[in-house]
């Protein structure tokens, strides 16, 4: 099994005193799709991500924006630069812009203009029948022109889309990739398989499928429990496998989504998970997914 070096290309922190995470208040009822957040609603800063990953050999971590407040949104940027990078924990920041508004121009210039962000991470998920599982406001945003506009700047900044997603929004992402195919992309949380009976697993897999045969789209093979009523190791090995055999072990990336995956996880799980489904591979390829691919894609 792989005992290699580990870079997390995704995790969050959050300091609740400043009063910048809505979503995390439970005045505001929480993302419904992920059940209860009460297990989240405390501080979790370096300090508390170095506690929680202490037995495992991490060597850096990409901080993924967290929901701050849209009203300063580069306030997030200016606080993780605050913080202690002496361990390697956030030590590339994948930010956040508002794509479609006539904001966005200038927030994406002031994002990029620190040295540590790398890309710009939006938000697509849209539930067709269930809006209890909405994260993103509404549907077809990756087809609407002023959004992929502000996106389609990223590239001249050098940085990566990140996109959240579920399965219903794959024609847009794709039609996207194929639009500028100099735009890097980056599919988080394995493209979220929100739908568990058989026909949503398959309406998943078949997306997976399709987003891996674009070259300029990535995946991250991370938070593979969230939407699971009774996650099991064989459960997560048929989501992990799926995900590294459409995109190769050189588009893909293992992670963590901590703390949000502390939901229905623990830290060490995770990473023990990863290394029993990887242990059948090579050397060279687990180091890939462990490690090399976050440091090529995150610049590190």
């Amino acid at each position: 099994m792989y005992s290699g070096p580990i870079i997390d290309p995704h995790i969050h922190l959050w300091d609740l005193s400043m009063g910048t995470h809505a979503w995390l208040q439970p005045a505001e009822g929480g993302v419904q799709a992920l059940g209860g957040l009460d297990k989240l609603r405390a501080d979790f800063l370096v300090a508390d991500y170095l506690r929680d990953s202490a037995k495992q050999p991490i060597e850096a971590a990409v901080h993924i924006e967290a929901l701050w407040d849209r009203a300063d949104i580069v306030g997030e940027t200016r606080w993780l630069e605050t913080l202690d990078k002496s361990r390697g924990i956030a030590a590339r920041y994948v930010a956040a812009a508002p794509f479609g508004t006539d904001a966005a121009a200038r927030i994406i210039d002031e994002q990029a203009a620190f040295t540590r962000v790398v890309g710009i991470r939006d938000i697509l998920s849209f539930h067709p029948t269930n809006p209890a599982k909405n994260f993103a406001p509404r549907d077809g945003i990756a087809y609407d022109p002023a959004w992929r506009a502000d996106v389609f700047r990223l590239v001249a900044h050098g940085l990566s889309l990140e996109l959240m997603m579920y399965p219903y929004q794959v024609s847009g992402v794709i039609d996207v990739a194929r639009a500028h195919p100099d735009l890097q992309i980056i599919i988080n949380h394995c493209a979220s398989p929100i739908d568990r009976d058989e026909e949503g697993m398959t309406h998943w897999r078949e997306a997976v499928a399709a987003l891996g045969r674009e070259p300029n789209i990535a995946i991250k093979v991370s938070n593979i429990g969230a939407y699971d009523p009774a996650p099991t190791f064989e459960s997560i090995r048929a989501v992990a496998l799926h995900c590294i055999e459409n995109f190769g072990t050189k588009r893909a990336m293992l992670g963590t989504d901590w703390p949000v995956a502390r939901l229905h996880s623990e830290y060490d799980d995770i990473w023990d998970q990863f290394r029993r489904v990887t242990e059948s591979f090579t050397p060279a390829e687990q180091s890939a997914l462990f490690h090399d691919n976050a440091k090529r894609f995150y610049r590190l």
